[in-house]
């Protein structure tokens, strides 16, 4: 296939990487809401040092900060942050859980504003598996971290966890924008007719 029909600036494959980008600018504005809604409701208005928390309550959740991420190779890229968004729709599936039961049970619009960020990651990670197909990278296995059971934790840690689940999904964001332009960049500028990046 040629590059040029491969290409995230080209048609039809520019349409379906700036939804996705687009969805991903939307998320980073509605997480940060919600994070602030979040913290407002269950009274952690003040910062956390996550340092100083015991390591288990933050099992599971995916950090978006990575070492040499220019690096990275395209594959690599699109492989964590694939990975990374499914990782974080049990997670928000399990705070949404918790709220409804144990923290916010009758606080119905604030689960709905819960829900609609879920939905929105559901979908990126669609979209996200769509561009390694489109893009020749294998799709790696979906296989997420085992993390404690959310019953074990008191109220207090449920609250923490959730807060921290919101701030790395908020960063991760961040950097699946920056990892899209660097891919788009380094499909556009390829001069082969079948790119080595595209054939890792």
């Amino acid at each position: 296939m040629a590059t040029s029909e491969l290409q995230p600036g080209t048609s039809p494959h520019r349409d379906s990487w700036r939804r996705t980008v687009l969805l991903l600018r939307k998320m980073r504005s509605d997480v940060s809401s919600l994070l602030e809604c979040y913290a407002e409701k269950q009274d952690l208005v003040e910062p956390f040092n996550f340092d100083l928390i015991d390591v288990d309550l933050i099992d599971g959740v995916p950090l978006a900060d990575v070492e040499e991420w220019s690096e990275l190779s395209d594959a690599e890229r699109l492989g964590s942050n694939l990975q990374a968004y499914w990782a974080f729709q049990i997670l928000l599936d399990q705070i949404l859980e918790e709220q409804r039961i144990d923290l916010t049970p009758e606080d119905v619009a604030f689960h709905e504003s819960i829900q609609s960020v879920l939905l929105q990651v559901s979908a990126l990670a669609y979209q996200l598996e769509e561009l390694m197909v489109t893009l020749k990278h294998n799709v790696p296995a979906k296989e997420v971290k085992n993390t404690s059971n959310p019953d074990e934790k008191s109220l207090f840690e449920k609250k923490l966890r959730g807060m921290k689940v919101l701030q790395e999904l908020g960063q991760w964001t961040v950097r699946s924008v920056r990892d899209l332009h660097k891919i788009s960049t380094a499909v556009q500028a390829s001069p082969t007719t079948e790119s080595d990046s595209l054939e890792k």
